[in-house]
């Protein structure tokens, strides 16, 4: 029978395979992430901003019926040039012209009683003068008279009011111009004053452009000043002066951005062509420029990740921002040149990690073709 002293080591054991059971597992190494890096260079910010604007007329006027009435016919299509006192469109005149024979016919009315008072007043300056009737008597006929000169005045006036209703049943262009838009078409029941076509008038053509509320005050500064901008037609290369003429005073509700008007005269471009403005930017010293994709937030300061060469790890370094330029930061101060900034995968990395440098995979040459 075996004693105590031989079993106790098979009791032990169970025991200790359990508990190396249960004992956490050691944490995986952290991986070496790749990452991009580039040399911090003194720059500078500057350059050219570039806004996309549209050539626009300088006068554009938006043409109504100064009568209500039916559209019976437009002539007029967009694009369609017009010339001064060109009809555009023309409502249905029946009303209109009933309204005109109405008003001539009371104006017969009034002069018909005018010319029966006056020979009336006629007869009773005879009687007076022979002594058949008072004064009164022909002073009330002379009141008489004068209220019918009045009255014929009245319809005259009214029958040449609703003749130039008639006439407005013709809707013609003010100016010499392109037809842009149209707002209404045959057979509506339009309004008085309703618009029914746009036309933009012969003569100086702006550039009309949007600039987003930092912008603004650099743009006011330009106001009046010959050749401040440049714009250039899209898929040219040559640039046309232009000169900021308007700044509108309030934000669109919509875009939160202030519209724009550069004058370029009567420079040879076509109503709604695309243009680029080009604003010259003033040129800002700075210790670097750095990508958007290099900066970071972190314990509420702007930061990036520097590189240690010897060490091959990194460290977050706090930065300065003087301002952005396109897609680039311009750093004011926190970095000196030649140091090793991360631009690429600054989220995943934490301060002391080991990294390598990113290397692209060389593109393999093409295998001709298998000959058949």
């Amino acid at each position: 029978m075996p004693s105590r002293t031989h079993l106790l080591p098979l009791v032990l054991l169970p025991a200790a395979l359990w508990m190396a059971a249960c004992s956490p597992k050691p944490a995986p190494p952290e991986p070496v992430r790749a990452v991009r890096v580039m040399t911090v260079a003194p720059d500078a910010a500057g350059g050219v901003q570039e806004y996309a604007g549209e050539v626009r007329a300088r006068t554009e006027s938006r043409l109504g019926f100064r009568v209500a009435g039916k559209l019976v016919a437009r002539p007029a299509e967009v694009g369609q040039r017009v010339r001064a006192g060109q009809a555009l469109a023309q409502l249905d005149p029946a009303d209109l012209k009933l309204q005109q024979d109405a008003a001539q016919a009371a104006l017969r009315a009034a002069q018909a009683s005018l010319d029966f008072a006056a020979a009336d007043f006629k007869r009773y300056e005879e009687l007076r003068a022979q002594g058949f009737i008072s004064a009164m008597e022909l002073e009330r006929r002379e009141s008489g008279l004068k209220a019918q000169r009045a009255q014929l005045d009245q319809a005259r006036a009214q029958a040449e009011a609703q003749g130039n209703l008639a006439s407005y049943a013709v809707l013609t262009a003010p100016a010499a111009g392109v037809v842009t838009t149209t707002e209404a078409e045959v057979g509506a029941v339009l309004a008085a004053g309703t618009p029914v076509l746009r036309v933009a008038h012969d003569g100086p053509r702006d550039v009309a452009f949007s600039v987003p509320e930092d912008a603004v005050a650099g743009i006011r500064a330009l106001l009046g000043r010959s050749s401040a901008l440049r714009v250039r037609p899209w898929a040219q290369s040559a640039a046309l002066p232009a000169t900021v003429r308007e700044v509108a005073a309030a934000a669109d509700p919509v875009t939160r951005t202030f519209l724009v008007r550069a004058d370029i005269g009567a420079a040879p471009v076509q109503l709604g062509q695309t243009m680029t403005v080009l604003l010259e930017l003033p040129r800002r010293d700075a210790a670097a420029r750095l990508p958007l994709t290099a900066v970071m937030r972190q314990q509420g300061q702007t930061a990036v990740w520097v590189l240690d060469p010897a060490s091959m790890t990194v460290q977050v370094q706090p930065i300065v921002v003087a301002g952005a330029d396109g897609n680039s930061v311009m750093v004011a101060g926190g970095l000196q040149p030649g140091q090793r900034v991360v631009t690429a995968g600054v989220h995943t990395l934490t301060p002391g990690q080991k990294v390598k440098l990113f290397e692209e995979a060389p593109v393999a040459p093409a295998q001709p073709a298998a000959s058949r």
